[in-house]
């Protein structure tokens, strides 16, 4: 079955548990083809526990959650190492990182010393205990939240950090009659045992190794690196896209190719992903945050970009 039906299923599962989010699940996919971690930013009840978990039994893989509170140690995302004084030897005890999808919930609520012990672990996919090294499962993906209403008992995310995380999105508020359609879906509960894996844990591994062979004409690579680059120049943002934002950019535009059953990407997939993979890791100057948001200052720059109009399109359909 090729991917472009895949998707299709995947989303028709989805279906089955949430309303109208298409876009979202198309993200989520993007960034799991890439080994990319997501953060997911808005109001609570929005479905973004229930999207993880869903995500996790399409994959046919495992999931785990931590309630991030500011009493959360390291420890309790990592693991930790302790002696078992019945059989008088150390054990060790992995954390619920071992994992194949990770909902790291209100991870703002986390001190920054508890937030930062997910740093290795997103960016090397391993944790280390005790000066032991464990290699995570594979496929491995963190969905981390945060409640953007409330200050009050949260430590902000550091620039650095929000850099490590492939995509940042906002799963939003349904629409009149999406919601009166959840209404009906939840009557009776909520139906994620009619649930099916549409994936297995090695397919993903495999889809993850072909998503590296999607073409980047070098027409388009010049339009990415214009759009990066605009970042750095522009006069409202004080802080521009990094090279790791670069390198997640292409990446994306190439997972959003792939996807739809395309081995080369065109100008619609840079567009499509850039406000999700660049917008988080812009720092307005001070004077533009008062009547911008980062959104709305990317979208600007892509206005101003010239969209190449002649691509060689000489990939085959996958």
């Amino acid at each position: 079955m090729s991917i472009s039906l895949k998707m299709e299923h995947v989303q028709n599962e989805i279906k089955k548990v949430l309303v109208g989010k298409e876009e979202l699940v198309e993200l989520v996919m993007i960034s799991l083809l890439n080994n990319g971690n997501i953060l997911l930013e808005d109001v609570p009840g929005t479905g973004k526990t229930l999207l993880a978990k869903s995500i996790a039994v399409l994959l046919g893989g495992d999931f785990r959650r931590i309630q991030f509170t500011p009493d959360v140690l390291p420890s309790d995302v990592t693991g930790i190492e302790f002696f078992n004084p019945r059989d008088q030897e150390f054990e060790m005890r992995p954390g619920p990182v071992m994992t194949n999808v990770l909902l790291a919930d209100e991870i703002n609520r986390a001190t920054p010393r508890t937030q930062s012990s997910l740093l290795e672990v997103m960016e090397e996919n391993q944790v280390t205990i005790e000066g032991k090294t464990l290699q995570l499962p594979k496929p491995f993906i963190v969905i981390a939240t945060q409640n953007n209403l409330e200050s009050q008992g949260t430590f902000r995310l550091p620039e650095a950090q929000m850099d490590r995380f492939f995509m940042q999105m906002k799963s939003g508020y349904p629409t009149f009659n999406e919601e009166k359609k959840m209404l009906s879906l939840m009557k009776k509960g909520i139906p994620i045992d009619d649930l099916s894996a549409v994936f297995t844990p090695e397919e993903i591994i495999e889809l993850q190794r072909q998503v590296n062979d999607v073409h980047l004409e070098d027409i388009l690579e010049n339009y990415l690196l214009s759009i990066v680059q605009a970042t750095r120049n522009s006069e409202v943002i004080d802080v521009g896209v990094s090279p790791r934002g670069t390198l997640a950019f292409m990446n994306a535009a190439k997972g959003k190719a792939f996807i739809e059953g395309r081995s080369f990407v065109v100008p619609e997939d840079l567009q499509f992903v850039a406000p999700f993979v660049l917008s988080h890791r812009l720092v307005l100057s001070l004077e533009s945050s008062m009547r911008m948001t980062k959104m709305e200052a990317l979208e600007a720059i892509l206005k101003e970009i010239d969209v190449p109009v002649e691509v060689n399109q000489s990939g085959m359909n996958m």
